[in-house]
């Protein structure tokens, strides 16, 4: 939908909100506007000046931007099963914090897991009364539940997620190749997605032991190899059923050009990364420091620096947190060591914040940032009135201060567990307000839906 200079889908009424400010990230860049809100739907955008009249008017301060809420596709909420390690209520403020409007929940570290119907129904009871922003699900394919994709698909779920190693909890075991094959032409038989967690369990397997505090040898433990050699299979079981098939959380910049290779051939993939790998980097994580543990790692400077190219280049499409949140003993922070702590960042609150901070440096504008953070996401989950502020669209938005600064104090972030590798960090970018489907997110007052494929 193309945002004109004028447009409104409704004229001539008074609506139940107006913003207006300088600074509004339409679709058509960032331009001075008057935004109009009907039923949570945006219903007009407008040149400033044109004086819409609302039932509430809200005037931008002159350091801030109105941005269409960020779209989190990749979010661990762990509930039910695992609440102490994270929740519905917890991960929604959370996200509304962040400017996140939307997350999608995945389906494992939840007992039980996302798995069939009974089970997404049961997660959808637990979450129906504490989503303080709107919730789809993932579902989960696993060994010998084939027959549960279509239920599930049904159900509404946004698509299907697999390993191909061990995923770190007993109860969602990986598919191997052939499996994963399997699963992908079901899928595609109604056109749903595959996203995969792409390491290769048999390089892992012949890997150097993780044990110890030495970061170094966590590295090694989790080789670009096995990243590598996962994703073209995910590539090729791609080809050759025709499915729609993701790869998470790209860490490995080796992957690149094969990935960029497939997209031209017509291979049906997209692509996701993630803050830790855009602003971190091996070479500075102390010994013993388990919150910045995950998998696949944080790896080298020069990996960091060619995983912006691809997103430049638009080999990588999106940016989502991978949130895998944990109780801190499960850190092993007392040891420190990298073998035996919970492989999980924490920083659905912070996303913006550090992408924005790092993108600025390198001369990326606001707009392309919320790009990868909004739109895509929204895009990859067929989410069709998300991720853009734009007419027809959920009156889903943030009000932003892009030159404000702070410093991450973990005793203020609204995720359960206060650890993040982030803490003590100089970030640039506050989210002053969220809004969903037009009303403010106040915290207290929980007013997200649960959204299904294809009805949001």
């Amino acid at each position: 939908m193309i945002d004109e200079p004028t447009a409104s889908i409704q004229t001539g009424a008074r609506y139940d909100l107006v913003i207006r400010g300088q600074r509004v990230l339409t679709t058509a860049g960032i331009a001075a506007r008057e935004v109009g809100v009907r039923d949570g739907v945006i219903v007009a955008i407008e040149p400033l000046g044109n004086s819409l009249t609302g039932t509430e008017v809200i005037e931008l301060a002159y350091d801030e931007t109105l941005i269409p809420g960020l779209v989190d596709t990749h979010v661990h909420v762990n509930e039910p099963g695992r609440t102490e390690w994270e929740g519905f209520a917890s991960a929604t403020r959370a996200a509304a914090a962040g400017g996140v409007t939307t997350i999608i929940d995945m389906p494992l570290n939840s007992i039980p897991p996302t798995t069939n119907v009974q089970a997404l129904d049961l997660k959808r009871s637990v979450a129906r009364d504490q989503a303080f922003v709107d919730v789809g699900f993932w579902g989960g394919a696993i060994p010998g539940n084939t027959g549960d994709l279509r239920g599930l698909h049904d159900e509404g779920v946004f698509g299907f997620k697999c390993f191909l190693l061990h995923s770190g909890v007993d109860e969602f075991p990986h598919l191997d190749a052939e499996e994963m094959e399997k699963d992908m032409a079901e899928l595609k038989s109604f056109d749903s997605l595959m996203i995969v967690h792409a390491e290769d369990s048999r390089a892992i397997d012949r890997a150097p032991s993780a044990g110890g505090d030495h970061y170094d040898r966590f590295l090694a433990s989790r080789p670009r190899g096995a990243e590598n050699k996962a994703i073209a299979e995910v590539i090729e079981r791609a080809r050759w059923t025709g499915a729609r098939a993701h790869i998470l959380h790209l860490s490995s910049s080796d992957a690149l050009p094969m990935i960029a290779t497939a997209k031209r051939d017509g291979v049906h993939l997209t692509v996701e990364t993630c803050p830790h790998y855009l602003t971190l980097m091996a070479e500075e994580i102390p010994n013993g420091a388990t919150a910045y543990k995950c998998c696949p790692p944080i790896r080298e400077a020069s990996n960091r620096e060619l995983l912006w190219k691809g997103l430049l280049d638009g080999t990588i499409d999106c940016i989502v947190s991978d949130h895998s949140p944990s109780t801190l003993d499960l850190k092993d922070l007392e040891n420190g060591d990298f073998a035996v702590a919970w492989g999980g960042v924490s920083s659905l609150q912070l996303g913006l914040s550090l992408i924005w901070t790092e993108a600025r440096h390198r001369g990326i504008p606001l707009e392309q940032v919320l790009e990868w953070m909004s739109t895509r996401p929204a895009q990859l989950a067929r989410l069709v009135r998300k991720g853009q502020l734009a007419l027809g669209y959920d009156a889903d938005f943030s009000v932003f201060a892009p030159d404000e600064a702070y410093v991450v104090d973990v005793t203020k972030l609204k995720h359960k567990n206060p650890i993040t590798p982030y803490a003590g960090k100089a970030l640039s970018g506050v989210v002053r307000q969220t809004y969903l489907r037009g009303t403010i997110v106040d915290g207290k007052t929980p007013t997200g839906k649960l959204l299904r494929r294809g009805q949001s």
